[in-house]
């Protein structure tokens, strides 16, 4: 998620008991370049550019390589997944392999905005700061203190049930993605034009990262959440015309969108700012910034932000409804959580859940008062946020696999070309980068390697195992609230 900012139209994901059914039998065909455009949409985002723009021209490379090993095997595998079986991750991981491994998938799809809110509203609160003070945006107390006022704000609007969440998020690609990510793009071109020098060498000795160990390469950890969700539109596959033709055709369209949206930003902050002096946060603001004063149109700089801040905030808004929807459903069903937390308010939505997430990301937002580098508790919880997800796909491949030899004639919409060796490439690629995600990155500096390790770890174990495991174990059939369709009763 592209850390991407996560999907904007995650929160309309089908339910189990109208998923890719529903899709199938929808009646109006979608064209591939539509399909391409929504994946798009679904995954580009600004946010990671500063990330990547600390590695200046090797950035091209780190988005290549888990594009080729992460985003194509997850586009592709997801594709015949959603055109054969109903209800996404949680179908396909419990026909795949069981159901305890199925909560568990959809458990990890929510588990992980946990750590998501509290590092998207510190690029939020980076980002006001720059209107209001730069200077604020380094500052923990203030990060701190942006993140629980959104935040619970975010719980406030969801919870009444608003339909101007939706209207927000469809303009996320618009005005926080493509019109700042293109006017980025052609201010740094003209910068250069005009004889200035890049801030980061850009020549053939740097095209790819200079290695100085595991940690010269732990950014590349954070690509794989920029590249998640190209699953969610898979449930599309079966409203194309020809899915076996133009699914591929669809993919690879939107993969190169995708990669111009991510590579030509990140480029350009590394034009103008040197990384040693980049924030992972504030970085987009900080090349705004300093194009913006070099071309003197300084005046522009809150207009940009306006616009990255409102579409991260609708993109915030959505995922909140989103992904605590799909785990409502599942565990009204299954009776996997406790009455309590099944229980929706009289907007039907499921406040208690908004809640008791909004208590722990209280908490973790009040570290970033704690740690004194703002971009390391950034990168500290992005990383968590990376662990976490990836779970899920290391099920969502593993079931892959065996459906397709325990159910080779199970009717698909689309079959994906050599699945298994798809799989075994998206396996070790996402096994690899949970295993470099423990690497800390040379962002960090003399910073405590154990600590690191420590919480990332402690945060991968707690929301990865510790909890699902006990919510499973005190899983109760009383626990089950639905009606005769399985749909949750609004207002129980």
């Amino acid at each position: 998620m592209s850390a991407v900012d996560m999907p904007a139209d995650e929160g309309s994901r089908p339910s189990p008991r109208n998923g890719a059914a529903a899709v199938r039998s929808a009646g109006p065909k979608m064209t591939w370049v539509t399909l391409a455009l929504m994946t798009t949409s679904s995954v580009a985002s600004l946010r990671a550019s500063p990330t990547m723009a600390v590695y200046g021209l090797a950035c091209v490379f780190l988005y290549l390589l888990p594009a080729l090993v992460f985003l194509l095997p997850t586009a592709l595998v997801s594709a015949e997944l959603a055109s054969g079986w109903d209800g996404g991750v949680y179908n396909w991981v419990s026909q795949g392999l069981s159901k305890p491994l199925g909560f568990l998938a959809v458990w990890c799809q929510f588990a992980m905005t946990i750590f998501y809110y509290p590092s998207l509203l510190a690029y939020v609160a980076s980002t006001i700061a720059y209107v209001v003070n730069p200077k604020l945006a380094s500052n923990g107390v203030y990060t701190a203190i942006v993140i629980m006022v959104l935040y619970w704000s975010g719980v406030w609007v969801s919870s009444r049930g608003t339909n101007a969440v939706a209207g927000l998020a469809s303009m996320g690609l618009i005005i926080g993605t493509l019109i700042p990510g293109l006017l980025l793009v052609v201010l740094g071109f003209v910068f250069l034009g005009q004889g200035n020098g890049s801030a980061a060498p850009m020549n053939v000795h740097h095209l790819f990262p200079a290695w100085t160990g595991l940690a010269s390469l732990v950014l590349i950890v954070n690509n794989f959440l920029s590249y998640s969700g190209m699953e969610m539109n898979a449930v599309h596959v079966s409203s194309l015309r020809n899915p076996s033709k133009e699914f591929p055709r669809s993919m690879f369209l939107a993969m190169g969108l995708v990669l111009l949206i991510f590579i030509l930003p990140a480029l350009a902050i590394s034009w103008v700012v040197p990384s040693d002096q980049l924030s992972l946060t504030a970085g987009v603001m900080q090349a705004f910034d300093a194009f913006f004063q070099y071309f003197h149109i300084s005046w522009l700089t809150p207009v940009i932000a306006v616009g990255l801040v409102a579409a991260s905030l609708g993109g915030m808004l959505t995922w909140l409804a989103g992904p605590s929807r799909g785990l409502l459903l599942i565990s009204r069903q299954e009776g996997y959580l406790p009455p309590f937390l099944q229980r929706l308010n009289s907007h039907g939505v499921q406040q208690n859940i908004l809640v008791t997430q909004g208590v722990v990301t209280t908490l973790i937002a009040l570290l970033y008062a704690l740690i004194p580098d703002v971009s390391s508790a950034y990168w500290i919880f992005s990383v968590i946020t990376t662990q976490v997800y990836l779970i899920v796909y290391l099920l969502m491949f593993a079931a892959a696999i065996r459906l397709r030899r325990t159910q080779p004639d199970h009717p698909r919409g689309y079959r994906a070309p050599a699945l298994e060796v798809l799989c075994v490439v998206g396996l070790v690629a996402s096994a690899a980068a949970m295993v470099i995600g423990f690497v800390p990155s040379s962002q960090f500096g003399g910073s405590s390697v154990w600590s690191y390790i420590g919480i990332v770890g402690g945060g991968l174990l707690l929301l990865g195992v510790v909890i699902p495991f006990a919510l499973l174990t005190a899983s109760k059939p009383s626990w089950r609230q639905t009606d005769p369709d399985g749909a949750p009763e609004a207002g129980s």
